[in-house]
Order: C-alpha cells, then structure tokens, then sequence
C-alpha cells in the first residue's frame, strides 16, 4: 500500500507505539489520586504536557488536553463565546475547517453573527476584509495556519495582531500545520492554538489547546477540575502520552522532514502535471505546506479516480476527511473560485515523512493510468 493522505491522518511512529504501551503497562493509577498509583500516572501526564508546549514553543501551563482538534476548536469559540456573553460575533476565513465552518453556522442559526472573510484565487486571505469586520461586538476570529485541502500557509500573525488591536481573541486552527512547519506561539501572537496528534504520527482521539495567559475562556463541558476547570473528566492518559511522544520526534524531526517532504511533493506534483495536460495545482501560487498538493484533474470524476487508485493500492483523497461522502465540491475550492468541474476532479495528496522515493515513483505510474482510464470511462 502507498498511503499520500497523510493530511486525514498519518501512521503512528513507533516510539509513539512503545510510549503507549509502557503507559498502558506501568500508568493505570487515576492521575487525580494522590497515592502513589495516581502520581506515577500524573508524572506521565505532565511529561507529555511539557513535551506538547515545548513544540509550539509554549509553556506547560499553557496547554490543555482535549480529544482532538474538533474539541479544541470547539472550547476555544464557544468558550470564548461564553466568557463574553455581550459580544455575538464571529468571524472566520472561508476555508475553515469543518470544525469551525459548521460551528459557525450553527452559531448563526441561533442567533450568532458570523462573517466570513474571503480569499483570493490563491487560497490567501483578504487581510483588509478581516481588519474591516472586526467590530466592537466581536468575540473571537478564527484563522488556519495552514490549510487542509490546498495546504496553503495563512498570514494568521498578522491576522493575530490586527485582532489584538481591535479587543478580540484571536483562535489560529495549527492542526494541519504542526510537524510540518515550526509553530511558535509566541511568534503566532494568537490567544488560542489548536493541534491534533495524529496529524503528526500520534494516536486520534487526543489533541491540544494552547491558551495565552489572560484569555478568558469558559469550559463547555460540567464535571470535576481536570485541565483548568477547562476539559473536566478523567484524562485519556494513554492517548496524552502518545500525543506527547509524537510531539517529541517531530520536533526533532522538523529539522529535516520538511526540506524532504517538501522534494518528494514536489516530484510528485510536476511528474503529473507534465503526464496530465490541463492539470493544475489548486494554491499553487502560494506558501504551501511542505507535504500537500492538490491538483485538478480535467475530464476525471475525483471519486471515481479515487476508488481505481485504492484499488491499485494507493491511497489518497478529494480533501478533508471530514466531508467524506458529500458529493458537494469542497467549500474551499469553491471560496478559491475554482470552477465546479474542476473542482470535481480536484485530488488531494498528501505526504509524510515515513513516505518514500519508491512510493511517489509508484505513486506516479499508477496516477497518470488511473487517470487516463477514468477520463475515457467519464467521456464514453
């Protein structure tokens, strides 16, 4: 199997394996116990705290553990939200994440103001819209540091910094962004920070919410004082220490995974615009995430290639996992201005740093034939 949807999600790294498991074997003790049980496993709690600040660049303290990005995502708008009951606004980027775009919906169907802000054919934001739409009723602006689909890399600093100035917090979505690119918070200048372990070779199920001291946010769920009265319910310790172990090796992999995934991309992307006449890069012109392309394909159903390339043992996808199922083009591809043809067609591959020379040759061959036998199904 070739596996290029590493942007849904990635293996686990070994060392992230024997983590687990030694938690699993020496770490049952509740870590809220004060015997000795419950200390070893708080012990291994607060390790992998310090493990998940140190790379975003954050402190301990600053971090609070939840099940994934959606949950981070969520606490972080509707936590603020619930802290600054006066203020009834939201703003957001176009190409948001479900977890925020669907949120921001709902928030709307109940009486919340939502305003998204567009973006250029690029993928980029329009900096000048979002500075115009925060206003004095403005609660929280949530912006990607790197998007899912296309991978194209945001100006969330600065998007930080216009927030800052105008009163309101300021929630950056890094899930897709951590382990491929250094992420500084400090730099970032965002209040609130979500990430995803097994976006960077970590178990699902756990993800993170680093939150700037002085930011006022309310917890959304009722139980004991777990995680600063933020996430209460006994922690998912296993699963923390895997998402600590991860964080570990992509820090000290970040120095070097990068530069290769971005060759094997890049080897990836220009051997099939140059096999598929009319292909194009969907944010080519733009920062991109060292790992990600996503290419439109002309006169090919993204479905239909996407089943014959499982069949053929190469896995990849039409964008977030999250939307898997819908026949819709994907609503970043359509705030990009992409057409709906070409957003039908459009593929989304994405490589980790397990990935291999041999896969992307392999991948190569069997995309272009794919492709080619699809488009003559579709024309017929």
């Amino acid at each position: 199997m070739i596996y290029l949807d590493n942007n849904s999600t990635t293996a686990v790294d070994e060392a992230v394996v024997e983590a687990m498991t030694r938690c699993l074997r020496d770490a049952f003790g509740n870590p809220s116990s004060t015997h000795v049980a419950g200390q070893r496993s708080r012990q291994m709690l607060e390790r992998a705290r310090e493990q998940v600040a140190a790379l975003i660049g954050a402190r301990p303290r600053e971090i609070v553990f939840t099940s994934g990005g959606t949950e981070a995502d969520n606490l972080a708008i509707l936590g603020t939200l619930a802290a600054h009951p006066t203020r009834r606004h939201v703003v957001l980027s176009a190409v948001e994440h479900a977890a925020v775009f669907t949120l921001c919906e709902q928030l709307e169907a109940s009486g919340h103001r939502a305003t998204k802000i567009a973006v250029n054919e690029a993928g980029a934001l329009d900096m000048n819209s979002l500075v115009a739409s925060v206003a004095p009723e403005t609660a929280i602006v949530s912006v990607m540091l790197a998007n899912n689909e296309t991978g194209v890399i945001m100006d969330a600093a600065s998007a930080a910094a216009s927030t800052r100035a105008a009163g309101a917090v300021t929630l950056v979505d890094a899930v897709q962004a951590v382990g491929k690119m250094p992420v500084d918070v400090g730099a970032l200048g965002a209040d609130l920070v979500s990430l995803s372990a097994h976006k960077f070779h970590g178990p699902k199920g756990v993800g993170a919410l680093y939150v700037r001291p002085g930011t006022r946010l309310r917890g959304q769920h009722v139980g004991g004082h777990q995680e600063r009265d933020l996430r209460p319910g006994t922690e998912n310790l296993v699963g923390i220490v895997g998402m600590g172990a991860a964080a570990e090796v992509a820090m000290r992999e970040l120095a070097s995974a990068p530069e290769r995934m971005a060759r094997l991309r890049d080897q990836l992307e220009s051997a099939i615009l140059r096999s598929i006449p009319g292909a194009v890069v969907n944010g080519g012109c733009a920062p991109r995430l060292c790992n990600t392309t996503n290419i439109a394909l002309p006169g090919v159903e993204a479905e239909a290639l996407i089943i014959a390339l499982s069949e053929a043992g190469v896995c990849v996808s039409a964008g977030s996992a999250c939307a898997s199922g819908s026949m819709e083009p994907s609503h970043v591809l359509k705030a990009m201005g992409v057409s709906p043809t070409m957003a039908r067609g459009s593929i989304r591959f994405s490589v980790s740093r397990q990935t291999t020379d041999a896969e992307i040759d392999s991948a190569i061959d069997e995309v272009v034939r794919a492709a080619a036998r699809v488009a003559r199904i579709t024309a017929a």
